[in-house]
């Protein structure tokens, strides 16, 4: 039926060449000589009446007729060439036993022939290069490629025309699938992918022994952008590709028994209500203190994955309240802890309201022991470097509501072994407004090993 159908067109094509040159114009000529007599037409007639004439111009007709046709069968009878650019090349071999080195994918075929049978031969033939390598052992052959003739009067000569095969045995390994998930940064901040469960962790892996010596890893690649309107939940996804990569990152060509495997997708919004911690740094215009710090912004929701933000208690604002001696509104920037992928708020509007500053004293506020190895036990030397007196500094209004069971003094032991020694003193900061001041800046302990 196809080649009914090409003949067909064939057939229409040398009509129309025929029609072009031949038909039409000889009738522009019979329309230029009707047009020329029309004026008189008995003259015409009269002229067209003698014998000699007639016999005249069917003479000129009929070398114009000769003429052409003539010169298009010249023309069809030539010698000329055509290149078909990439052509496919058709392998013929045993798939499940070896592999392929140095097939070429595409080919160039050169036809020389009249250029009537190349244009015959262009539109009938499928232009498939072939590479037989039916019976052919493992190792290095030199094959000629083959071309199946349309036309036999007509000339092929492909490029190139023979090709170094080298011919593997194909071997096959079990390996784990791992799941890289692809543009997961495009993903709505507030999603997270809690968990991808694929249908299967083996796939078999085929290829030349050396091929597989590569393979590093199988991984199944998972574009979140292919998620369509992604929500929480379960997603199943479908048709997932499966790559090998050497250790270098790079594509290794192998075959991978099953190509495409399946998914599901597990999607949650995992989000808490994080404190904000406003904490002045710097230090204040001499005799100035801090009565209030006030804001817009106390809280903010955080998301991200459930183990980072579980961990987070607040996030700390820093206020540079340095050479401060009058009140002041601050437009601050809530930084984004790591690991959280949106925060609810990114300013606030904090004012600081400044008072003269005063003082008070909280006696026999006890020495507490942090880090204190576990093979040690420690004391104070003597009562002074048991307890010791801290001096508060802040406005009036803010002292007077400290209590002294807040206030807590302690001493970094980490490191330290048997032994006296003479060890700084910290002052924790419950409350930011004021300054705790130690008025014993060491004290000396005795570290002694447990019995």
């Amino acid at each position: 039926m196809k080649m009914k159908n090409k003949f067909k067109f064939m057939l229409a094509n040398l009509w129309h060449a025929i029609d072009k040159h031949i038909i039409l114009p000889i009738t522009k000529l019979a329309i230029l000589i009707k047009d020329n007599f029309t004026r008189d037409s008995k003259r015409l007639e009269k002229i067209l009446s003698q014998k000699n004439s007639l016999l005249l111009i069917t003479l000129i007709l009929a070398v114009i007729i000769f003429i052409t046709v003539d010169s298009e069968t010249i023309a069809m009878m030539e010698t000329s060439a055509e290149v078909l650019y990439n052509q496919p090349v058709e392998v013929k071999y045993n798939e499940e036993a070896y592999v392929l080195e140095g097939v070429p994918e595409k080919v160039d075929i050169t036809m020389i022939g009249r250029s009537f049978n190349v244009y015959l031969a262009r539109q009938i033939s499928v232009h498939e290069a072939t590479l037989d390598l039916t019976g052919l052992k493992p190792g290095v052959h030199k094959v000629a490629l083959k071309y199946k003739r349309a036309i036999d009067t007509i000339n092929y000569k492909l490029d190139p025309s023979v090709v170094t095969i080298t011919i593997y045995p194909k071997v096959s390994e079990a390996r784990t699938v791992n799941v890289d998930l692809l543009n997961t940064d495009d993903l709505d901040p507030k999603l997270v992918i809690e968990k991808t469960e694929i249908e299967r962790d083996q796939v078999i892996v085929k290829g030349s022994e050396d091929t597989l010596k590569k393979v590093a890893t199988i991984k199944a690649l998972i574009d979140t952008n292919n998620f369509i309107d992604p929500k929480v939940g379960k997603l199943e996804l479908n048709d997932i590709p499966l790559i090998a990569y050497d250790q270098s990152g790079n594509v290794v060509d192998a075959e991978i028994v099953p190509s495409k495997i399946s998914a599901v997708i597990t999607i949650t919004s995992p989000q808490k209500n994080i404190p904000l911690r406003f904490v002045p740094v710097g230090t204040l215009s001499f005799g100035k203190a801090i009565s209030t710090i006030t804001s817009n912004v106390n809280e903010v929701v955080v998301y991200g994955d459930d183990d980072i933000i579980e961990n987070i208690s607040y996030i700390e604002v820093p206020i540079d309240v340095n050479g401060l001696k009058e009140n002041k509104q601050y437009n601050l920037t809530i930084k984004k802890p790591v690991g959280v992928r949106l925060m609810s708020e990114a300013i606030a509007n904090v004012s600081v309201v400044v008072e003269d500053e005063d003082t008070k004293e909280f006696n026999n506020i006890d020495v507490q022991y942090e880090n204190l190895g576990n093979n040690y036990t420690v004391n104070a030397k003597s009562k002074d470097d048991r307890s010791i007196t801290i001096i508060v500094k802040g406005v009036s209004s803010v002292l007077n509501t400290i209590n002294p069971v807040n206030i807590r003094a302690y001493v970094d032991l980490k490191g330290y072994g048997v032994g006296e020694h003479e060890v700084d003193v910290i002052v924790e900061r419950s409350d930011l407004r004021v300054t705790y001041v130690p008025k014993v800046k060491k004290v000396t302990l005795i570290i002694k090993a447990k019995k």
